[in-house]
């Protein structure tokens, strides 16, 4: 399998060339083209494994219901793959600790990678202002994720803080906490930054540039009603 990012940052596809026999597994209209012979199989989970708990845990964090499998029969074959709001891509290799990925930012992974769904907690979820549930994705092989705009690593060691709309996944070695921005909550709010996440401990965060609750937000009062 090989997987190359193009047009970066701000319009990104990934092309993902697939030998006889490979596979690779995507969410629900990720696909923008593939090869005539590419087979698609449609499950609600891992290949072959479909089931109504892995379409229920899908249907909470606010992914598609159904996992698409493309497998091209007789040959190699190729498959690309878009965003759902316009901006960059990642390759993530899995080898060792698992990542959390935010709802939204999943987009393909090998079948040897496992996904599964974290609880925040009602806590973290309502402050946050994010999903309750976080992507869980571990085991090994390639992973594809999305971001709005642009996409950065940050290496954390001690203690590091980001915007809960600008994280798109991070390495679970981390540990987390939701917080005030600001010494007070009236200067967090007068400040535009509201809450943020600490983490704390040794591991990865990317982050995206853009934030896609902020752009709603503003882009709403801009559109003419019907």
């Amino acid at each position: 399998m090989q997987i190359n990012i193009t047009h970066r940052p701000g319009n990104s596809a990934a092309k993902v060339s697939l030998e006889a026999g490979e596979s690779i597994t995507a969410e629900g209209g990720a696909m923008i083209a593939m090869s005539g012979h590419m087979q698609v199989e449609t499950t609600t989970h891992k290949k072959d494994q479909g089931s109504i708990l892995g379409a229920i845990k899908r249907l909470v964090t606010g992914e598609s219901l159904f996992l698409n499998h493309f497998t091209p029969a007789g040959g190699p074959g190729e498959v690309y793959f878009g965003t759902a709001l316009s901006g960059d891509m990642m390759e993530y290799n899995l080898n060792g600790p698992g990542i959390m990925v935010q709802s939204g930012s999943y987009v393909a992974s090998s079948p040897s990678v496992d996904m599964d769904i974290q609880w925040q907690g009602f806590g973290k979820a309502l402050f946050s202002g994010e999903s309750m549930f976080l992507i869980r994705l571990s085991g090994q092989g390639p992973v594809i994720l999305n971001s709005f705009g642009a996409v950065y690593p940050i290496q954390v060691n001690g203690e590091y803080i980001v915007d809960t709309g600008h994280i798109v996944a991070f390495e679970e070695t981390l540990n987390y906490e939701v917080s005030k921005a600001g010494k007070s909550w009236l200067s967090s709010i007068l400040g535009g930054e509201g809450l943020v996440c600490k983490f704390h401990g040794q591991g990865t965060v990317w982050c995206q540039s853009h934030n896609a609750g902020s752009f709603g937000a503003s882009l709403g009062p801009n559109l003419k009603p019907r």
